[in-house]
Parts: structure tokens; C-alpha cells; sequence
């Protein structure tokens, strides 16, 4: 397995974030964390690329454990976007992602014509060819976080976590970097999990989509299962129901919105 967890906890001083987290991935397999805000999504994301140590439990990449790795032999097969990056705001789109090269150049070698190449297809995959020479400050909201997706793409390794990476998109752009997502795993079989508060966006992306609350995993499964088995109306609270447009198109959840145009007597 590319990548695998079991009971996997992480302490904020005496709360609990992440309490007996599980999971396994195959290669080219895209899964969706998805739960309430403060359920532990990014807290399992940050364990896996080994950036918290677990007070429980053990992450493991191709078998070898994570805690026996370095940074760079990490960054090598795994790359991390959390969901707010920074960097200097007088940075270029290009410098910054050519520090996605950092885990194969390192500090002596220079840049070659196969680095030159991933950065090249990182910045095209992304959209941000022509606005290469433009520095973070001049871009929108959207388009810096397309910048940093291009830097994670840069680094080219085997499995990728996003945490929020549609955050301050139109939809036009997140409908682009979730079929971007897509193309990844099928084309180049990238193993990817991805935190995300869109339920239907999991839902049409996704293989497997693992629910926590609280901590704790509440569901880990097929999208399809879980929109048969009630769990997101019970743990987000909402009324709703799940539609099935089409026989080939994914279940999309549709939620009663009961106090719109409510006027007062």
C-alpha cells in the first residue's frame, strides 16, 4: 500500500483531535475526508505527511514507517498543501513553485532539464503559464491557490494531501482543480486524500470517502454507500436527501433550506 495508518491518535494538550484513525490506500486511489469543522481532518492530514508525531498509532509510506524518514525522503514520495500556505509576497508564481523541486535538487545540485520540464507541467496543469513572472501579491485569492497546487504538482510525488484545495475558488476553477485531481490519479496514478467541506464534490471525485466527527471515523467507504446509510444528516444536523439525477451520475445531496423567505406575521 502507498499509504496506511491504524490507530492513529494526536493529543492538543488533553483533548483528543484524532482518536484510533484508520486507513489504506491504493495507488491511484482518491479518498475525501470530510466531517464537521473541528472533526480532525487536517489533524489526520498533517499525521500523515508527518508533520505531528501520534501519541498513538503508526504512518507508514510503501511500508516503511513515516517516523524513520527524513523530510526529504518524505517530501520525496509524499507532498503536503495545507489549507493556508505562505510565502513572501514578493515571490513569483515561478520561484514558487520551483521550490516544489527542493526534495530532488536539495542545496548543491542545480537545476536540470528534467526539472525545468516538471515545472514547466506543473505551471500549464495549473493554468498559471502566463502569469508565471507575476509575484503572489498581484494574484487573486483563487489564483494563489492555484500557485501552490502547481508547487505540490512540482514536487511529482506518488501521493498528494490537500487540505481544502477549493477553498477561495469560483466554481469554475474549483470544477478545474477537481478534475485536475481526477486526471492525477487515472492518468498518473497519484494517490491522493484531500480534506473538503463540499459533500458533492466528495461524493463525484472521490473512490472512497472517509467521515469523522469529533475525532473519531464514523464512516469509511464507498461514496455510494454512504449516501444510503443517513450519516450525513445525522452528523452535519441537516435535513436533506439524496438525489440521484441520472443512472451513470453520482447521488447529490440536496438540503431542505427551511428558513428561507420566512416573513415575519
Amino acid at each position: 500500500m502507498p499509504l496506511s495508518c491504524s490507530q492513529l491518535s494526536v493529543f492538543y494538550g488533553r483533548r483528543k483531535a484524532l482518536d484510533g484513525f484508520k486507513l489504506s490506500m491504493k495507488q491511484g486511489e482518491i479518498r475525501a475526508l470530510i466531517g464537521p469543522n473541528g472533526s480532525g481532518k487536517s489533524t489526520a492530514l498533517q499525521a500523515l505527511a508527518g508533520l505531528l508525531v501520534p501519541a498513538e498509532g503508526e504512518v507508514t509510506i510503501e511500508d516503511v514507517s513515516v517516523a524513520n524518514m527524513s523530510r526529504r525522503a518524505i517530501a520525496k514520495k509524499l507532498a503536503f498543501l495545507p489549507q493556508q500556505p505562505s510565502a513572501p509576497d514578493e515571490m513569483t508564481v515561478a520561484q514558487l513553485v520551483r521550490q516544489g523541486r527542493f526534495a530532488h535538487v536539495g542545496l548543491f545540485r542545480s537545476y536540470d532539464r528534467r526539472d525545468e520540464e516538471a515545472i514547466d507541467w506543473a505551471l500549464d496543469s495549473t493554468g498559471l503559464s502566463s502569469l508565471a513572472d507575476r509575484t503572489l501579491r498581484e494574484l487573486s485569492g483563487g489564483e494563489r491557490q492555484r500557485a501552490w497546487i502547481s508547487a505540490a504538482l512540482a514536487q511529482e510525488a506518488g501521493i498528494l494531501l490537500l487540505d481544502e484545495p477549493t477553498s477561495f475558488l469560483d466554481i469554475g476553477y474549483q470544477v478545474e482543480v477537481l478534475d485536475l485531481v481526477h486526471r492525477l490519479s487515472r492518468e498518473r496514478g497519484v494517490t491522493i486524500i484531500m480534506a473538503i467541506h463540499d459533500i458533492n464534490q466528495a461524493i463525484a471525485v472521490s473512490d472512497r470517502i472517509s467521515l469523522l466527527e469529533k475525532g473519531e471515523l464514523r464512516f469509511d467507504g464507498e461514496p455510494s454507500v454512504l449516501a444510503e446509510s443517513g450519516l450525513i444528516e445525522k452528523t452535519f444536523r441537516v435535513k436533506g436527501r439524496f438525489v440521484q439525477v441520472s443512472p451513470d451520475a453520482p447521488p447529490h445531496f440536496d438540503v431542505e433550506l427551511t428558513r428561507l423567505n420566512q416573513r415575519e406575521a
